[in-house]
């Protein structure tokens, strides 16, 4: 046998697929959701977290429970780090030997903060030869590896559809939302911005509305019926301020929501309800009015609360 030719039994060693690996930092609600759809996906789980003993049964499930973050890193060509903010992901992985492990490796910032703070991330990953996606986790922990996730990421495309099959076992809708590193958290920004402004509607609602002798459970399906509204409502708003148009006007004029908003105040503060977000939202409109928008749709009131635009965007 030639010596540059393989022996069989190093052909046989490179002929068996590598089982993919991953490691996951921060052993959280969702950090561990995160992982236990790893392991149940077939992907060999390294996990690590600050505070010991939170891994709960991963161990038992194969996870490897690794005794540092540093050498969590560098058991994984991935790592997938899910933490509070980027504060805390900052004092995980600025350090040196967490640096130095993930040189040459790519890192998945889960984690939910500004877009900013991933540009930041972005620029640091650069200066220390890490490979870098910026993500968001859009659904609660419990529907991690099921039909219901939805992520997003945002970053090299190619990065992406390297590590695309691997992500995959998280199940559900993976998304990437373009190279920018911030795309995924300037649209979990404003989706959270969504979700939060709703849940004070809706809880300022529940409040007006037991004042007013109507139980919550009682409210509850014709609240429902109002959020079934909404999605079309949504496409209508952005294509107006997206293309310039007023297609809402004609149907719900401001002149006269804001009257219906001036209910809701009055009738929530007559019960001593704060109603310092419904407020708002009326100010904004009575301005938008002021400003001799009353026959026009909603879109007008961005006008207000954003301010002058630089001319290129306008």
């Amino acid at each position: 046998m030639s010596g540059n030719q393989p022996s069989p039994q190093q052909s046989d060693r490179e002929s068996i697929p590598q089982q993919p690996a991953i490691t996951v930092l921060g052993l959280g609600p969702m950090g561990r959701a995160l992982a236990g759809a790893f392991l149940a996906a077939g992907v060999r789980t390294t996990v690590w977290n600050r505070t010991p003993g939170r891994e709960g049964d991963l161990a038992e499930r194969g996870a490897v429970v690794a005794a540092s973050a540093a050498e969590a890193v560098a058991a994984s060509p991935l790592t997938v780090i899910c933490l509070v903010n980027y504060d805390a992901t900052d004092a995980v992985l600025r350090r040196d030997p967490v640096e130095a492990a993930l040189k040459g490796r790519t890192l998945v910032n889960l984690s939910a903060d500004i877009p900013e703070r991933s540009r930041d991330t972005g620029r640091w990953a650069r200066e220390h030869g890490v490979a870098y996606l910026d993500g968001a986790i859009m659904t609660p922990a419990d529907t991690i590896g099921s039909e219901h996730g939805v992520f997003l990421f945002s970053g090299p495309a190619a990065l992406y559809e390297e590590h695309r099959a691997v992500l995959d076992g998280l199940g559900g809708t993976h998304t990437h939302l373009g190279e920018e590193i911030s795309r995924a958290a300037a649209y979990d920004i404003a989706l959270l911005d969504v979700f939060w402004t709703s849940m004070a509607g809706y809880w300022h609602a529940l409040a007006l509305a037991e004042a007013e002798g109507v139980e919550p459970l009682e409210l509850a399906p014709f609240a429902a019926g109002i959020a079934q509204i909404l999605p079309a409502l949504f496409g209508e708003l952005a294509a107006d301020v997206q293309h310039g148009g007023d297609a809402s006007g004609a149907i719900n004029p401001l002149s006269s929501a804001v009257s219906t908003m001036a209910h809701v105040v009055h009738a929530a503060e007559a019960h001593g309800i704060d109603s310092g977000v419904m407020r708002a939202a009326e100010g904004l409109a009575r301005r938008t009015v002021a400003l001799g928008h009353g026959a026009a749709g909603p879109a007008r009131i961005l006008d207000v609360m954003r301010g002058p635009r630089p001319a290129a965007q306008a």
